[in-house]
């Protein structure tokens, strides 16, 4: 068995048999059997796992899926083919492997843009890897979390999910990672996220693990979408002082209810001024990490 849940579910696959609630469990299915050479690049197991799995379960009662190997390049284009027989389905994670399986940077993706065009029920979109990750901007009316897991995020999807209209978009997270493992985007990438014209309901939003956190924190503080969130994380990243100081001087923070900089490069002077700053806020500044003589920092996630 996983050690991880999705969607509060217990991820399952069909070896360990068909609960008596089918609906009641994530199904785990395996895409990229090869390691991406030439000769297997292109060897995916899913076709026949999907086959199989919605000829033991009803598809009805299949309610999240999870999809893991070595890349999921293909579980966009073979989960949306399943549209009209998977009525229910309303969680996906794609790429979900754990890190002692496969690096986070190892795992494929490509355009991810279909399935939420074949499932505009969809309520929760999870991602973990980013090589090859495409998106192009969408309308959805029903997901309510998406999320990125990446050592290096594109800015072309950063940019995307800016561009895109989610209605009922409550969690937004992304791990921005850094430029060695894709990771492209600048501050001004995340311009049309931070206006929030399309993410009316945002209430959860996190912009962690990059290397220009500093950055990030400047265009937080002058953001429209921030006066509308209960939940802001920063953290993961190279964040210091002149990043926090750019925070403390925007716009007001003290209506949010957490606060999350969980890995970061902050002084003990910056740390009492953030807390004294905000006295209402559960404020997250746990695993501050020591900058090397050399100036050298780095990121929670990249490899």
């Amino acid at each position: 068995m996983h050690r991880e849940r999705f969607a509060g579910l217990p991820v399952r696959s069909l070896d360990e048999g068909v609960p008596r609630r089918p609906d009641q469990v994530a199904w785990l299915v395996t895409d990229e059997t090869g390691f991406g050479f030439e000769d297997d690049k292109d060897d995916t197991a899913l076709a026949g796992e999907l086959d199989q799995l919605l000829r033991r379960v009803n598809p009805a009662q299949v309610t999240a899926i999870a999809v893991t190997g070595h890349g999921c390049v293909n579980a966009p284009r073979l989960l949306a083919a399943h549209a009209r027989r998977l009525t229910r389905l309303r969680s996906v994670f794609l790429g979900f492997v754990e890190p002692e399986y496969w690096e986070i940077s190892w795992i494929r993706h490509g355009d991810i843009t279909p399935l939420l065009e074949a499932y505009p029920k969809l309520e929760r979109l999870e991602v973990r890897g980013s090589q090859g990750l495409e998106l192009r901007p969408v309308t959805h009316d029903h997901l309510r979390v998406l999320r990125f897991e990446s050592g290096g995020l594109p800015g072309a999807v950063v940019r995307a999910v800016g561009a895109s209209t989610f209605a009922a978009l409550e969690h937004l997270e992304l791990w921005l990672g850094v430029e060695r493992y894709g990771g492209d985007g600048t501050a001004a990438d995340l311009g049309g996220i931070l206006a929030g014209a399309g993410l009316p309901a945002l209430k959860r939003l996190g912009l962690r693990d990059s290397e220009w956190q500093d950055d990030v924190a400047a265009a937080v503080a002058a953001a429209p979408v921030v006066a509308r969130l209960e939940e802001l994380s920063l953290g993961m990243g190279m964040l210091t002082d002149r990043g926090a100081e750019a925070l403390l001087s925007g716009q007001p923070l003290t209506h949010l209810r957490v606060l999350d900089l969980r890995h970061h490069f902050l002084g003990d002077a910056m740390m009492r001024r953030v807390r004294d700053a905000l006295p209402g806020v559960a404020v997250d500044l746990e695993e501050r990490q020591p900058a090397e003589d050399d100036g050298w920092m780095y990121v929670a996630v990249a490899e």
